[in-house]
Order: structure tokens, then C-alpha cells, then sequence
């Protein structure tokens, strides 16, 4: 009788360990090989937000964030994206080609997708789970007028359940980023009642402590603690208030210099043993980089500047704590 042997490609190996190990942190934290594996991370798993490279073409852009010392890409699939969402098919694959040239994992996407009846959308899942991404941002809710928040609760939480499905037929982890203001998930407490009626493994929360803070003010760790075991992916970023044209406004700025303290961010994330993919948004002034445009007001060389002294105080911090 002949030996049967599978074979995987590096790629599809990648993978498969990617999206294995991604689930690991949602389940019981009493499960002993979780901890042994899991427990107090050495490193973050950190990559750039694609946003604010907007305009560099995918090798570019690669070689750019490999420089400057990313583990990888969050790479915008959305309307202005990095890739059109009705072009995934044929562009995504250059942009992962460029990607994993430059010896960059290709984990994270930030996408419009939620309805998972929805072609494109579909489309979007299925490219980029076949090529080895594991992660992606879905798009954002609002609350309707003519709808009690708890109906609209409800309603969202068939949605996600609904995704989740496609997710884990695709093997892909979908996150929902908490954004302040009046989108569905900015107090982060209005997401459990959604988020339970997942199974909370395909479909979580990508947790974002700019947000977080700026809507839990000195609560913000209570959110974190009920929001936990749904975190599949974190996004980080710094932020403070103050006066824009005599309205206090949340104002971005350089990572350190702002109201988060993520001293005490990264000690519950390893008490915790939160381990997922990290995305780091660079939101203060990159002469109109940080808001994707094409055309900026400072050197390129000084957008990089200012980008590269983010990964390194987060790096820095992550390691002392």
C-alpha cells in the first residue's frame, strides 16, 4: 500500500499556522497549552497601516515598511484603498507578491465588508484567504434613527453571526474596530450584546486604545476587561485633547505624547496574554500622509522619520514593561 503524504506550499503553511495560532487567545484562558504558548510575548507583531504610505505603489511601499522595521502590512481593500475592492481579484495579488518580496508577513487588511451575501465582499474574503492573509477589519455600523438600540443590537448581531460563517469556511478573523463618537462600538460596552451572539473564534473585536481612551476617559480599563476575550487584532495610537478653532476636539499625536498610558496598556495586554496582530496607525501630522493623501507637505524622508519614531517607542515600551 502506497505512503500518502500531503504536501503544503511555505505559503499555505504560513497560514494555516497564522490562523490556528490567532484563535489561540479566545479560548479559555485555563487551557494550559494556550498559556505555554501565548503567555507574556517577546515581540508585537507589528504592522504599518498602508494608509499612510497611500502614495507608493505596492513594491515601494513594502520596502518602505521592511525598512523601517514592520513585521508586515495592514493593507487597506476598501474605496481609496491600496486595492479597490472590484479589483481584489486582480491587485491584491501584486500587493501581496510585493509584500512577502520584502520579507513581510501578509496578515491584515482593512476592508468595507460586513454583509456577507454581498458578491464583493465575498470576493474580498476569498482573495485574500486564498493568498494567506488571516486578519482583516470589517466595516463600521451606525445606529438608525427609526430603531431602539437594543433592535439594532440584535439586527447587527445576526450579521456578524452571518459573517462569521463565511469567515470560518474561508479561514479568516474578522475584527470590529471600535471608533469613537456615534458609530455601534464606540463605548466598546454596546459590542458584547453583537458580539455574543458569535462564537466570538471568526468574527471579534480589533481593539483601539486611542478610541478607547477617548471615550472611556478614566474607565477605559473596564472596557478592556469585558472586551477581551473577543480582541483578535489591536490598533495603536496616541491622542489628546484640546482646541481646534475654540472646540475641544481629539487631537493625534506622536506616540508618547498623548493621554494613553501604554505602560499600563501593555502590562494588561501580557496580563491578559493578548497576543494578536498590531496595527499602528500614524494619525498625527505627516503633512497630509497620515490622512492617505498623495501629496504632502513635508519630505518624504520626514514622513518616514516620524513614522519610524512611533514603531520604535512602541517597541521600546513594549519591552521595559
Amino acid at each position: 500500500m502506497a505512503k500518502s503524504t500531503i504536501k503544503y506550499s511555505r505559503r499555505t503553511f504560513t497560514k494555516l499556522a497564522a490562523t490556528a495560532f490567532a484563535g489561540l487567545p479566545l479560548l479559555s484562558f485555563q487551557n494550559g497549552f494556550v498559556d505555554s504558548v501565548v503567555n507574556s510575548p517577546k515581540k508585537l507583531d507589528i504592522h504599518l497601516f498602508s494608509k499612510h504610505l497611500q502614495f507608493l505603489e505596492y513594491d515601494a511601499m513594502a520596502q518602505a515598511a521592511a525598512e523601517m522595521g514592520f513585521n508586515g502590512l495592514d493593507l487597506t481593500v476598501r474605496k481609496n484603498g491600496h486595492v479597490l475592492p472590484e479589483n481584489v481579484k486582480t491587485d491584491l495579488p501584486k500587493a501581496f507578491k510585493a509584500i512577502i518580496k520584502q520579507g513581510l508577513t501578509p496578515k491584515m487588511l482593512t476592508t468595507n465588508v460586513w454583509d456577507a451575501k454581498d458578491l464583493v465582499h465575498q470576493n474580498v474574503l476569498k482573495t485574500a484567504s486564498n493568498l494567506g492573509f488571516t486578519h482583516y477589519r470589517t466595516n463600521w455600523l451606525k445606529y438608525p434613527e427609526n430603531k431602539s438600540i437594543p433592535e439594532s443590537q440584535a439586527l447587527f448581531g445576526k450579521q456578524a453571526k452571518d459573517l462569521e460563517i463565511l469567515n470560518k469556511k474561508l479561514g479568516i478573523i474578522g475584527g470590529y474596530q471600535n471608533h469613537t463618537g456615534k458609530n455601534v462600538g464606540a463605548p466598546i460596552w454596546d459590542l458584547i450584546p453583537i458580539l455574543k451572539a458569535t462564537e466570538g473564534k471568526f468574527i471579534g473585536s480589533q481593539y483601539d486604545i486611542r478610541h478607547a481612551v477617548i471615550e472611556g476617559g478614566e474607565s477605559w480599563e473596564l472596557g478592556l476587561r469585558i472586551i477581551k476575550p473577543y480582541i483578535n487584532s489591536i490598533v495603536i495610537k496616541d491622542v489628546k485633547w484640546g482646541k481646534v478653532k475654540g472646540k475641544w476636539k481629539p487631537i493625534s499625536v506622536p506616540m508618547g505624547e498623548g493621554m494613553v498610558d501604554f505602560k499600563r496598556y501593555f502590562k494588561l495586554l501580557k496580563k491578559y496574554n493578548i497576543n494578536v496582530p498590531v496595527s499602528l496607525h500614524v494619525e498625527h501630522d505627516l503633512g497630509g500622509a497620515e490622512k492617505g493623501r498623495a501629496n504632502f507637505t513635508i519630505p518624504e524622508k520626514e514622513v518616514y522619520r516620524r513614522i519610524q519614531q512611533d514603531i520604535n517607542y512602541v517597541k521600546e515600551v513594549w519591552q521595559t514593561v
